[in-house]
This record gives structure tokens, C-alpha cells and sequence, in this order.
């Protein structure tokens, strides 16, 4: 959840693309050549025009900002700001300030199980304890966010090459099965995320690696232990503890009579 009068309305060619924290819009102002600022919201300048100028003059102020310490984790790793998800970019901004715009961002995120039916078990991945976000946490056997640039399906081959070290033949099975949507606040801003999220039935003899650094181990956990974890403790990363509710409703593992059914269904997509 997030409180709105918290937030001012970021626009672009005057389209509304996210939701700038008050505080953050005063660090703005130092920039008055890219962003134009009002107790009504934010926007670019009129004279920012096109995808590669946005994207420069954008760039630039947040690297300053990134050097005064306003901005930490930076990745160099530009993210599209459009209107929807496909449509033109309007401009990239850098992933880590994704959130202190607002703007929405998008990942996939692939559960990687072995078996079916009561006797599923799935991958569990626990993030690296230098992770800048979430360290130590757990995870799904794959996942990442969604860059410019990239296909989702492609996108899907490397983090699976790089997260699990997932062959491209056996990673090209993996299933689309929907998307989840939250709006809320974390520690570094404000997140209005999509996840597409995958399944992706894997051999039995089948043992991930991680291959870039930012997982620390893998377990092949019995569905019932992931069930009890997701319910009863905070361990799991808190965007990869939908993605399993996802697969646990999908998978008939959470029953239409649960009490809590038709709530985390709609909490699943609210957005």
C-alpha cells in the first residue's frame, strides 16, 4: 500500500507515466534544464524532445545525483518509460531510480519445479548476502528484471543461462502463464511492478548453478515446506512470495475454500 498524497504525478508529452515522492521532487529542482516541477507534478521539459534527448539529459542529472549520494545501487542498466507496457519509449532511465519515479517496471520471474501434483517439488534459489536489494532472501530458481532492449522470451534464456545456468533448449520450455501486478512502498521508493511470471517443469536429474554471483545456493524443497514458508515467515523476497501464491492457486494448492481465496487473488493483479 501507499499513501497517494505523498506523490505527485510524473508526465511526459503529457501522459502520465509515474508517481514522484515529494521529497524527491525537491532534489529535482536542482536540475531545472531537464525537469519542470509544480505543486501539481512533474514532467520533462518541453524542449527534451525525442527518445535519445530525454534519455540523456535524464541520464546525466541522475548520475549527479548518484554522485551526491541521492541515488545508490546504481546498474547501468536502462529501463523504458512508455505510456503501456509495448508501447514506444518515451524515454530510459536507469533501473536504479525505477523506483523514485514510480514508473512501472517489468521483470520475469520463472518457477522451476520438478514432479506434479502433491508430489511437486520446486526450486528455491537464496539470493547472494550482497545483494543491494533483498540479500539473503529467497527466490524463485530464476529471475530478473526486464531491460530495454530485450525480448521477454529472450530475456527468459539469459537469466536462465545466467541465474541457473539453464540450457537455452530446456529454458525455451518454460511456460507463460500471467502476470502479477502490485503497487507498493519499499525502502528505495515507490514500486508499480509487472512481473511475467513462467513455469518450467525440470528433469529430475537436473541441478542449477548459478553462474553471475547473485544467487548463493539452490534447494529442492517438497511443495508442503514451500507452502509453510510462504505462510508462516518473511524469508522469501517479498515480489517472489506472490509468484509462488500465484503457482500454489494455479496448481490447486490453495483450494477455492480457502478463507483468503478471493483476496489474494485480487492482490495478485492491483495494479
Amino acid at each position: 500500500m501507499f499513501d497517494p498524497d505523498r506523490y505527485l504525478p510524473f508526465r511526459v508529452d503529457g501522459v502520465e507515466v509515474g508517481l514522484v515522492g515529494r521529497d524527491f521532487v525537491t532534489k529535482l529542482k536542482d536540475f531545472p534544464s531537464v525537469f519542470a516541477t509544480s505543486d501539481r507534478g512533474v514532467g520533462l521539459q518541453p524542449s527534451l524532445v525525442g527518445f535519445e534527448q530525454r534519455t540523456a539529459a535524464v541520464e546525466a542529472a541522475l548520475l549527479r545525483l548518484h554522485q551526491d549520494g541521492v541515488i545508490a545501487g546504481w546498474r547501468n542498466e536502462p529501463y523504458p518509460v512508455g505510456a503501456s507496457h509495448g508501447a514506444p519509449p518515451l524515454f530510459n532511465l536507469e533501473r536504479a531510480a525505477v523506483p523514485l519515479f514510480g514508473v512501472r517496471a517489468y521483470g520475469v520471474h520463472l518457477n522451476g519445479f520438478v514432479g506434479d501434483d502433491d508430489a511437486i517439488r520446486m526450486w528455491i534459489g537464496r539470493r547472494s548476502f550482497d545483494r543491494p536489494t533483498a540479500p539473503g532472501k529467497l527466490d524463485q530458481i530464476v529471475a530478473g528484471g526486464q531491460p530495454a532492449g530485450i525480448s521477454l522470451h529472450d530475456n527468459v534464456l539469459k537469466e536462465s543461462a545466467e541465474e541457473a545456468d539453464i540450457p537455452p533448449a530446456m529454458a525455451g520450455r518454460a511456460v507463460p502463464v500471467g502476470a502479477i501486478t502490485y503497487c507498493t512502498e519499499r525502502p528505495d521508493g515507490l514500486r508499480r511492478d509487472i512481473l511475467f511470471v513462467y513455469d518450467l517443469a525440470l528433469p529430475e536429474a537436473f541441478v542449477p548453478r548459478n553462474t553471475d554471483g547473485e544467487i548463493a545456493e539452490f534447494y529442492l524443497w517438497p511443495i508442503e515446506r514451500v507452502i509453510d514458508t510462504v505462510r508462516d515467515t518473511d524469508d522469501y523476497k517479498y515480489n517472489c512470495a506472490l509468484v509462488v501464491i500465484d503457482f500454489l492457486i494455479r496448481h490447486g494448492l490453495i483450494p477455492p475454500d480457502h478463507p483468503d481465496y478471493l483476496e489474494l487473488i485480487c492482490g495478485l493483479r492491483s495494479l
